[in-house]
């Protein structure tokens, strides 16, 4: 499963740079990544399928990972009604979602508390 990583970061040319050589340079894919932030300071998610050599290389580069954890994510077909469709049947298993972007490859991720109902709604083992 892949892993969300979330840092605070300086909202300041290069931050992201810093960011993704760090953790290309450890050999780790970045597969989706979505920054929220308009001020000094801003929020930079990033997929990754292996966390421990993304946080690794990120602390010695000096970027702190707040928060961490599994999500879920589904390979779609890129076309009209297939979020709303995938956000029908979580809703329909009683899932709240806190997380969704679009990563690499046509996937839609997928992030909330109950990640077992998460799965269990969307069919994924």
């Amino acid at each position: 499963m892949p892993f969300d990583l979330v840092m605070d970061i300086e909202n300041t040319p290069g931050a992201l740079a810093k960011v993704a050589a760090a953790i290309s340079d450890a050999g780790v894919n970045i597969a989706a990544a979505t920054c929220i932030g308009t001020g000094e300071r801003a929020e930079l998610h990033i997929l990754v399928p292996h966390p421990e050599a993304a946080k690794h290389a990120l602390g010695i580069a000096h970027v702190a990972v707040s928060r961490e954890r599994e999500v879920v994510a589904i390979d779609v077909e890129d076309n009209p009604g297939v979020l709303a469709d995938l956000a029908r049947r979580i809703a329909r298993g009683g899932v709240d979602l806190d997380l969704v972007y679009v990563a690499t490859r046509n996937r839609v991720v997928f992030g909330g508390p109950d990640l077992s109902g998460l799965k269990a709604a969307l069919g994924v083992t």
